[in-house]
């Protein structure tokens, strides 16, 4: 067996690979071990399962990071009850199969689930049909009827006006001080729905080309929420505009209400969300840029995200302000 991600330091998992073959089917056993990349938050391993006949991959997602290990227990037992609540929607996400988010039996807190099919699409080919699916699929998640008692927590600004960190040399100061008065207001009334949260092309597995092109999976589940769907609508444009340019970050929006989709009514209001989303990735958006770049985005640079960041800024107070 080979462990792409090592068997010392942190990777250290013989306490929650017994308890992965624990649940598995009897005469089943893990028989190759892979690092997944993409993601920062947690380390991911593709576990291909043998026995009886048959061979199948999972994925184990492991909290490492001292601060997610904290934060663990809300963050997975969340992931894990949306697996669930999603399981007979038509939203493709993985099968839950187990989850410890305490680590009481792992090494470290750890879920397990089903391994989906599809690739993440960075690059930038059949970028027009990409952000069309996105936005559908965006559309999709924010129409599931959710039973009160199954919603989850209100969602959480991730920036404040006073937390935003700027640049230390920004091309036109008088747009990062425009940007940081907009969320200085009140958050605007809403009509709440469920929102994926985190949702943007590197939590989004593709298949097939051009206008062969479908979403297979939605991943990433931990910060979903309860809130205004120009939030992940928002979250979405940030992300598209970092790694495609600032067009592309601002057509999603146009595709989520083409698809069905109902923003903010009032400019103003759906200003204050693309802002505040935008102003969270401040100064460089170098945190997000990392596993991108383990990717094959080399050209995502410090200076790059910067002057793509303000250029999006300066695009949305044109166009709502």
């Amino acid at each position: 067996m080979t462990d792409a991600v090592g068997e010392t330091g942190t990777a250290q998992w013989s306490r929650t690979r017994s308890w992965v073959e624990r649940n598995l089917r009897p005469g089943e056993r893990i028989g190759g071990v892979a690092g997944l990349r993409g993601g920062w938050t947690s380390q991911m391993r593709r576990l291909d399962v043998e026995g009886n006949g048959e061979r199948y991959s999972l994925v184990l997602r492991s909290f490492v990071k001292p601060f997610y290990v904290r934060h663990a227990p809300g963050l997975l037992t969340r992931e894990a009850d949306v697996l669930r609540l999603l399981a007979d929607t038509g939203v493709p996400v993985a099968r839950l199969h187990a989850v410890d988010a305490a680590a009481e039996h792992c090494d470290h807190p750890s879920l397990l689930m089903s391994l989906l099919p599809g690739t993440l699409r960075l690059t930038g080919e059949d970028l027009e049909r990409t952000t069309e699916l996105l936005a559908g699929q965006l559309v999709a998640i924010h129409a599931l009827p959710v039973p009160e008692a199954a919603r989850p927590r209100a969602y959480q600004a991730w920036t404040a006006p006073d937390r935003v960190r700027l640049p230390e040399r920004p091309g036109r100061p008088d747009v990062w001080r425009r940007a940081v008065e907009v969320i200085r207001r009140p958050a605007p009334a809403h009509r709440p729905c469920f929102l994926h949260r985190d949702f943007h092309p590197g939590n989004v597995l593709f298949s097939g080309t051009g206008a062969g092109l479908t979403i297979t999976g939605v991943v990433d589940w931990v910060e979903t929420s309860w809130g205004p769907a120009d939030l992940d609508v928002a979250h979405c444009s940030t992300a598209l505009a970092l790694l495609h340019g600032v067009p592309a970050g601002m057509r999603l929006a146009d595709h989520y209400v083409a698809a069905g989709g109902t923003l903010s009514e009032e400019p103003a209001d759906h200003l204050y969300w693309r802002v505040l989303d935008a102003l969270a990735f401040a100064p460089d958006a170098e945190k997000v840029a990392e596993p991108w770049r383990e990717l094959g985005r080399a050209d995502l640079t410090a200076a790059v995200l910067t002057e793509r960041l303000e250029a999006y800024l300066q695009a949305l107070l044109g166009r709502y302000g």
